[in-house]
């Protein structure tokens, strides 16, 4: 599956305003295949109108009566990826959700029908509006999930055209990044509506019940060390380290720019 990079919390949101031959360089050396990074797969931040990392993305919805998909420079970025490597892929997954799916709490997944739907038009109009496929969609970026929530949020892509759209789950961090490999062990529609166990930060190893579910393993968003000619020797080591120690088809570097 790949190599890929992560761009979220406003980190990429200064690139458009480079100058078009430098910015036009840079975008070159992240996607075009076989010339620098060669990215095969690019996760984005689906933008919920709360700050994250460093910055704020904004939401296609600030509230339940309002849409609009072309806020933010995601779009943009993706577009541009996909402009010099079709075959990329493309993976969404947001850090947070506006106030009106919280209910004025910070619980979003109290209604998971609402919040399915949210995240669905948000895959329904990249299609629509930008012409892109979006591959992969995660759930809450380091949060709880929820199983009814994943439930609810494959049936709706099911039920709306999007049965190619990939649910990784579920892009947790810490000592209970793997909570959700027992969960998908004992539910056999939990490990229908799953396709990949998506992890941050693994230090290359999964553990044996992970490997043994069978599904696609993925290291959703990882580092190492410095963004200089040693620290890819770095990186490369970790990408080795992650599928011959843990068996991830896929690693994700934080951040696609900084």
């Amino acid at each position: 599956h790949g190599i890929g990079a992560v761009s979220a919390g406003g980190k990429t949101k200064l690139l458009v305003d480079y100058a078009s031959s430098p910015r036009s360089d840079i975008l070159d050396y992240l996607f075009k295949p076989n010339f620098g990074a060669a990215l095969q797969v690019l996760k984005v931040e689906i933008g919920g109108d709360s700050p994250a990392a460093d910055g704020t993305e904004a939401s296609h919805m600030h509230n339940n009566s309002d849409e609009n998909y072309h806020r933010g420079h995601e779009w943009w970025l993706m577009k541009e990826a996909k402009q010099r490597n079709p075959d990329i892929k493309l993976y969404g997954l947001p850090w947070s959700f506006p106030a009106w799916l919280r209910n004025g709490t910070r619980k979003p997944l109290t209604d998971p029908f609402r919040l399915a739907s949210y995240v669905l038009k948000w895959v329904l109009n990249a299609n629509a509006v930008h012409g892109l496929h979006i591959d992969y969609i995660g759930l809450w970026n380091e949060q709880p999930y929820s199983i009814p929530y994943i439930k609810a949020l494959r049936k709706m892509l099911d039920d709306n055209g999007c049965e190619t759209t990939r649910i990784v789950a579920a892009d947790a961090a810490g000592d209970d990044m793997w909570g959700i490999v027992d969960e998908v062990a004992k539910d056999a529609d939990l490990d229908a509506a799953i396709d990949v166990i998506g992890v941050h930060y693994p230090g290359t190893v999964s553990p044996a019940g992970a490997v043994e579910l069978g599904k696609t393993l993925w290291s959703t968003e990882d580092f190492a060390t410095f963004n200089d000619d040693y620290g890819a020797g770095c990186w490369a080591k970790l990408i080795n380290r992650n599928y011959v120690n843990g068996r991830m088809t896929s690693t994700l570097a934080w951040s696609l720019a900084d």
